[in-house]
């Protein structure tokens, strides 16, 4: 297999992006040594990702392959991957789920099976950060999905750069990166790379919305990237003060939290975390309840007008200390 070098410009270019994304997670100090695990799909982009990587930082890769075992050839897609890390001296490990991935949603299924498994992975090989091949285009198609799903602001900063997980670090540094661009470094640099048939189903909707994408030259994918971005930063201003103010004012269920006079958007956040906490120390498991994305704004309104109301099997009240927090009483049996 001969494999043609890559232009410096896009070596230096992604060297770059991953050592800004370094010191905004902040290892600047301790880049120069880490190791970096990639995960490559067999795909375009994290081909070309894979390239980038190795030419960059050369002797500080190692790659894995989650095989979903949905579709025939997937195994064969892995052994590819195998065999380019074999010529750039990388190496390689292919990984699978130990469970058949079946049921409804099967694309959430596959991804959080393929990130679990690649967290593990690359804590076990010791690397201090996984990088990811998601690129502008991704970036752009998730910031339309979440706009047209009426998203709040966490979900419209969409695909984060720098992602902090119990096993390490997640990086993006693909992110301000075409994927015409990779398509095209991958070409040039005689890289073989597979195309996912999914990827053109249209019973998806990040397939249509690519469809929409393609077909409307004035939606910028780099512009709503970029605008991701800046998303993320209010995201992240929003997140530090909420957590100040969990810190200073939530003191347990029954002892008032007083953030009526919070913004709203802090309020939402506050008393979602309040609702999974209180859940935790009085036991109550049902109904479900997401702390990251319930609706709660029934029960804002309710508070804002001095009016009791239950969420999530917990009752809350106004109190001229804050609000109070108690689990609901069973409902009567008719």
């Amino acid at each position: 297999m001969t494999l043609r070098p890559l232009p410096e410009a896009a070596v230096a270019r992604f060297r770059s992006d991953v050592e800004r994304l370094i010191a905004q997670a902040g290892g600047a100090t301790a880049h120069r040594e880490a190791r970096f695990a990639v995960a490559v799909s067999g795909g375009a982009d994290s081909m070309t990702m894979l390239r980038l990587a190795a030419a960059a930082f050369p002797g500080r890769v190692t790659a894995a392959t989650f095989d979903h075992r949905l579709r025939a050839g997937s195994a064969a897609e892995a052994a590819l991957v195998g065999r380019i890390c074999v010529a750039l001296a990388v190496p390689h490990q292919t990984l699978a789920t130990a469970e058949p991935i079946i049921g409804n949603s099967v694309q959430m299924r596959a991804r959080t099976a393929r990130y679990a498994a690649l967290r593990a992975w690359a804590k076990e090989v010791g690397a201090a950060f996984l990088l990811t091949a998601h690129h502008a285009d991704d970036q752009a198609e998730t910031l339309l999905m979440r706009l047209q799903r009426a998203s709040g602001l966490s979900g419209l900063a969409g695909i984060r750069a720098v992602r902090f997980d119990v096993d390490g670090v997640v990086l993006r540094p693909l992110l301000a990166w075409r994927r015409a661009e990779l398509r095209a470094l991958a070409a040039e640099s005689a890289t073989p790379f597979v195309d996912d048939p999914s990827n053109d189903d249209p019973r998806h909707d990040r397939t249509r919305i690519r469809a929409l994408l393609a077909a409307t030259p004035a939606l910028d994918p780099v512009a709503l990237a970029a605008s991701a971005g800046f998303l993320a930063e209010a995201e992240a201003v929003l997140v530090d003060g909420a957590e100040r103010l969990w810190a200073e004012r939530w003191r347990g269920p029954a002892r008032g939290f007083a953030i009526a006079d919070a913004p709203r958007e802090l309020r939402r956040r506050l008393v979602r975390r309040a609702l999974a906490d209180s859940r935790a120390r009085f036991g109550v498991a049902r109904p479900p309840f997401d702390a990251d994305s319930a609706n709660v704004e029934a029960l804002l309104d309710a508070l804002e007008a001095g009016r009791a109301a239950t969420h999530g099997g917990i009752m809350v009240r106004s109190d001229p200390k804050g609000w109070l927090f108690s689990a609901a009483p069973p409902r009567r049996s008719l």
